[in-house]
């Protein structure tokens, strides 16, 4: 009689070792897998990531690199600022509305901030609506907004409307991309307009530089405005659509206009 309990104590101590011992096989199978998968996963992504991480340390070094893209005298911005030249406006030689490809440059050049045609309050109260509402840096604010000027006094467009379009189409981040390959502040699809940035240093690299960007994007959206003869049919070429609707994309950039246009008294161009 205690024999036979003696033994079904140590076959209950077996199984119950057995058991515990499935047990840890399994989880560790469990974790095993879940390791191989992730291991399998970063083999995918971190080739993609390294290659992201290259093209914005690459844009990055462009878009700081004195006398970039086309601005080959260094002492360019120093001399307009002597002169008493708008280096943001002003192209120097010319006296023709052009904003400059370097932004630390405008950055650095950026001392005033006033706007052809629009009262200081009004200049000033455009700039804390972007930068607040975006939560970026008074003085990138200031750039950003000097620069959509003089390009749109070039492009014959609204500054409140390529304005407007940063806001919706990056929030003004101008390292955003989106799953489709558009980068920069106003998501230019670099595969489709890669001609548009060989005057640039860096070439496509430059469409993470802010002010290229703007450049670009400014002039794709006035191509698309001429194309189709309206501000709605050029905003719906824009973001690619081909049919009657544009998923509502026009009427998210003209409300951020009026929104724009309100906050600081500037009376849209139409």
């Amino acid at each position: 009689m205690t024999m036979s309990r003696t033994y079904s104590l140590v076959d209950r101590s077996v199984r119950a070792l057995l058991r515990r011992a499935a047990e840890v096989t399994h989880a560790a199978a469990v974790y095993l897998g879940i390791a191989v998968l992730v291991t399998v996963a970063l083999s995918f992504v971190v080739p993609s990531l390294r290659d992201q991480s290259q093209q914005i340390h690459a844009a990055l070094l462009v878009s700081l690199k004195p006398g970039s893209a086309g601005y080959g005298d260094p002492g360019y911005f120093l001399a307009e600022r002597l002169s008493g030249g708008d280096p943001i406006l002003s192209s120097g030689a010319t006296g023709s509305a052009a904003a400059p490809q370097s932004f630390v440059e405008a950055l650095g050049a950026f001392d005033a901030f006033s706007l052809p045609g629009v009262t200081k309050v009004q200049s000033q109260a455009l700039r804390s609506y972007i930068a607040r509402k975006y939560r970026i840096a008074h003085d990138v604010a200031g750039v950003l907004i000097h620069t959509v000027y003089a390009v749109a006094r070039e492009k014959d467009l609204d500054p409140l409307l390529i304005l407007a379009v940063i806001a919706i189409e990056s929030r003004y981040n101008p390292f955003a991309e989106s799953h489709v390959g558009a980068q920069g502040l106003m998501q230019v699809m670099t595969r489709v307009h890669k001609d548009k940035f060989e005057s640039f240093e860096g070439g496509a690299d430059a469409a993470l530089n802010p002010i290229a960007n703007i450049r670009v994007g400014s002039q794709i959206l006035h191509d698309c405005i001429t194309r189709r003869g309206s501000v709605a049919g050029g905003l719906a070429c824009y973001v690619g659509a081909t049919g009657p609707s544009d998923g509502g994309y026009g009427a998210k950039v003209l409300a951020e206009r009026r929104r724009l246009s309100l906050a600081s008294g500037i009376p849209p161009r139409h």
